[in-house]
C-alpha cells in the first residue's frame, strides 16, 4: 500500500513537501507518480519518476516549481512543491506503476496499480 502525507494549508508562494511511503511490495520494482484532483475536476498527472530516478516527467503547470524524488532504501517518494499557487489546491495522490524498465516513467493513470489515500493541499491567495 501507499501512504501519502505532508499536505496542509499554505499561503501562495509557500512550499510543501509531500511524502509517499510504500509497504507490502518491492518499491524499486515500480515507477511512482503523483496525481492531483481538484473539486469538480478530473484527476490529473503532476509528475512521475522512474524506478532508478533517472527519468522524470512534469506537467507543464508545475515544471520549474515542483521536484519529484525517491529514496528506494526508505521505500519513500517525495514531491517538493515550491512557489505554490491557489490553482495547485487539490487532493494529491501517489501511485505505483509496475513498469518493466527501470528507466521509464509513464503519464497515464491507467498504468498505475497501487494508489495512496490522498493528502489535501490548500493554497490560499
Amino acid at each position: 500500500q501507499l501512504q501519502a502525507s505532508g499536505g496542509g494549508l499554505v499561503q501562495a508562494g509557500g512550499s510543501l513537501r509531500l511524502s509517499c511511503a510504500a509497504s507490502g511490495f518491492t518499491f524499486d520494482d515500480y515507477a511512482i507518480g503523483w496525481f492531483r484532483q481538484a473539486p469538480g475536476k478530473e484527476r490529473e498527472g503532476v509528475s512521475c519518476i522512474s524506478r532508478d530516478s533517472s527519468y522524470t516527467i512534469y506537467a507543464t503547470s508545475v515544471k520549474g516549481r515542483f521536484t519529484i524524488s525517491r529514496d528506494n532504501a526508505k521505500n519513500t517518494a517525495y514531491l517538493q512543491m515550491n512557489s505554490l499557487k491557489p490553482e495547485d489546491t487539490a487532493v494529491y495522490y501517489c501511485a505505483a506503476d509496475p513498469v518493466g524498465s527501470p528507466i521509464v516513467a509513464r503519464r497515464g493513470l491507467a498504468e498505475y496499480d497501487f494508489w495512496g489515500q490522498g493528502t489535501q493541499v490548500t493554497v490560499s491567495s
